[in-house]
Order: C-alpha cells, then structure tokens, then sequence
C-alpha cells in the first residue's frame, strides 16, 4: 500500500530559512509528482504546474476572498478576532481583495492612473529620482543598494504620485512592512498586532490627508481619486484610504523584492551581469527573465467558492489553493531552459504579476522604474560588485532580501 507523501516530506517549509532561500528544488519535485497535494499544515491545497496556475487565477470558481458569499463558520474557518477588525475592514476595500462587482467598479475608477500612457508620462520624473539616487550611492562608494537605493524609488515614485508630502514618506515604508506580516503564512500574534497597529495608523493619516484634497485638491492622484466621479459614482472615504493604502503597499513590498532579487541574481550570474553591461538594450526583457527566474511574490491564495476538479482530484467549495506562482515560472512545459537565465527569453509569460480579474494594476508603473533604474545602475556602475552574501527576510509570501551590500570598486 502506498503511503500518502506530505509537503513537508517533499521539502515545502514556507516557515523555513533554507527553504525560503531556494524553493526551487522543492517546487520541482511538486511540479513533477504532486501537481496538486494537500499540505496539512497550512490546510491549503498546493497547486505547482504553469497550466494550472494560469488556468486558476483566471476562473471565476475561485475568489481572493469568500467573504462576499459566506460566513466563516461556512468555510470551515474561525471569525478572526475582535480586534482585528481595522485590518480586514481595510483589507476587504481593497482591490486585491475583492471580487465582483465590488472589484470591476473600483478598479474601473482608479486603473485611469496606471494606463501605459499615463504611466509613460512619469518617465522624466522616474529618471530625475533615479540620477539622484545613483550619484548619492556613487558618493559613498560603499552602500546597501536594497537600502540606500532600490527600496527608495517605488516610495518615492508612488508618494509623489498620490501627494504625499515630502516630510511624512518616511512614515511609510514601516507601516507597508508591519501591514503585509499579516499575509504570511507563518505569523505570531505579535504580527498581527503591529499589522493592525500600522493599518490605524495609516488610515488615520491618509483620512487627515483626504479631507484636506477634498477641500483643497492638488495636482496629485489622491486629489484626483478624492473628485473622481463617473456615472454618478464616487469613491467613499474608505474606499480611498483602502486603496491609497494598496497602491503605497504594493508599490513597496513586490517592486522592491523584484528588483534586490534580481540583482541578487545578477551577481549570482556574473555572465549575465557582463552580457547585460555589454548590451544595456536587453534591459527590458532581461527584467521580465529576471521577475520570472526568482519571483517577488511566490505564492497567492484563492478560494473555492465552487467545487472543481483537479488531475483528478476533487477540491470542494470552502477550500484554499496555493497557487504557487515560483513555481510555474519555472515550469519546463512552459519555459525552455526554466532553470538558466535567458535575458532575451521572447515571448515570456511569466505569472510575476499575477493574471485574470487580479492582474497587477501597477504592472507597467513597476516595468517602468524597473528598466530605468536598472539602465542607472549598468551604466554609471559598472564596476558594482558584491560585498557579502545578502541573508534572506523569514518572508515566504513577500520573498525578499534583509539588505544588498555592495561597492563600486
């Protein structure tokens, strides 16, 4: 008789450093014999094939959330507790999270800032903030490039956009890292906490913020999101402070991971690193390869909200999907040579910004800052090197480095 294997079995240790470092060798063995498995210790379905993940991330079968068609106690699930309540009041507004007709409708009224058009118009100021960012690190020769450059560019690009004012973005990266801890799969208590300490924080100053453009709008986003009007309808208050909080939120944690990840990468490749000095014009696609060989955001979750069936095995409604993202990008059905590094990999349909409904908003703000800020770095640091071998957050949902220590020799 054969022995039912686990993911644990298999390697899948979302809580584990090693894992977290290279979850590859594992997403293979999946990929390979377990396409589908149950993984009792998170109570979610693993899902690992580019096929399949495609497929479910655009199926209607399937939500982000079930809260709009059931009860907890209907899914199996335990209500979260009292107070956690300004999280998932917050949470629930925001477009990552909704469904529709809830989601078709927001989207609707914010998705006129993020067209490649309007976003193109962006490229002088994303190229001023990246020139500033590059000659201060070249001034001290020795840096944190996560720290001291990558991480500062999505927060400024994103706060400037919206309006936040110059003196207060130091508040936001602090309140975007404690926020998203309540995303991963192995969180305390404590995490919980300061994620809901940080989203009453948050709100309380973007609520300040909002009232002040809706009296007195300025040439920003907020202000523009604060009128928005479009047959007859409007934005409330919580449903702009939810999204400015997504759009900060995911403008920190996936565009700053994708980038000290691929650099990471790069000088794990020196090869490609020297082709790509050499030929600086493979830049935007070797920034899609590079989104695709080491994925920002490995793993997203979704519900069945109706029975389906998968190589043959019946998931009923109430259960959870891991649709493992790191995975299908590395899905040799789909990919030739999934493990190497092809910086001019065309086509290259990769799952880094998600697909379906849920297809990342702000997919061509990152492709954007991404391409110009790593042109930047090739050209004016071409002699860039590594200074030591970067550790790794304990982060699996939001995969990304402590910090990127490195000199310009």
């Amino acid at each position: 008789m054969t022995v039912p294997v686990t993911p644990a079995e298999l390697g899948y240790a979302p809580a584990n450093p090693a894992f977290i470092a290279d979850p590859y060798p594992v997403f293979e063995r999946l990929r390979a014999d377990h396409p589908v498995i149950y993984d009792p210790a998170t109570n979610q379905w693993l899902v690992s094939r580019f096929a399949d993940v495609g497929a479910l991330l655009r199926d209607r079968r399937l939500g982000r959330s079930y809260v709009h068609v059931a009860r907890h106690e209907e899914f199996g699930r335990r209500p979260p507790p009292a107070w956690q309540a300004p999280f998932d009041d917050s949470l629930r507004l925001q477009l990552i999270d909704m469904e529709p007709p809830g989601h078709t409708r927001l989207r609707r009224l914010v998705s006129t800032a993020f067209t490649p058009r309007t976003v193109e118009g962006l490229r002088p100021r994303v190229a001023e903030l990246v020139d500033g960012l590059v000659e201060a690190a070249l001034e001290r020769r020795e840096f944190d490039l996560l720290a001291d450059v990558i991480e500062q560019l999505p927060v400024a690009v994103i706060a400037e956009l919206l309006g936040i004012p110059a003196a207060d973005r130091p508040l936001l990266r602090p309140w975007s890292a404690d926020m998203t801890l309540m995303f991963e799969l192995a969180r305390s208590e404590d995490d919980e906490r300061r994620a809901v300490r940080a989203t009453v924080e948050f709100s309380d100053y973007l609520r300040g913020l909002v009232r002040e453009r809706r009296a007195r709008p300025e040439a920003d986003l907020l202000s523009q999101l604060a009128l928005v009007a479009e047959a007859d309808d409007r934005l409330s208050e919580d449903e702009l402070i939810a999204t400015s909080i997504l759009l900060l939120n995911a403008g920190h944690e996936a565009s700053v991971n994708g980038a000290a990840n691929a650099w990471w990468t790069l000088f794990r490749h020196p090869e490609a690193l020297a082709a790509l000095r050499a030929h600086p014009d493979l830049v935007p696609t070797a920034v899609e390869e590079l989104l695709r060989f080491d994925t920002p955001a490995p793993m997203f979750e979704r519900w069945v909200l109706q029975d389906i069936e998968l190589h043959g095995v019946s998931i009923p409604r109430g259960q959870e999907l891991a649709l493992l993202l790191g995975s299908a990008n590395r899905d040799p059905a789909q990919f030739t040579n999934p493990d190497g590094l092809v910086l001019d990999r065309s086509p290259n349909p990769h799952l880094s910004f998600g697909a379906g409904i849920h297809f990342c908003l702000g997919a061509p703000l990152a492709r954007l800052e991404l391409a110009i800020l790593f042109r930047a770095i090739l050209e004016r640091m071409p002699t860039l090197e590594l200074v030591a071998e970067p550790a790794w957050k304990p982060r699996f949902i939001l995969r990304g480095l402590q910090a990127l220590p490195v000199r310009v020799a």
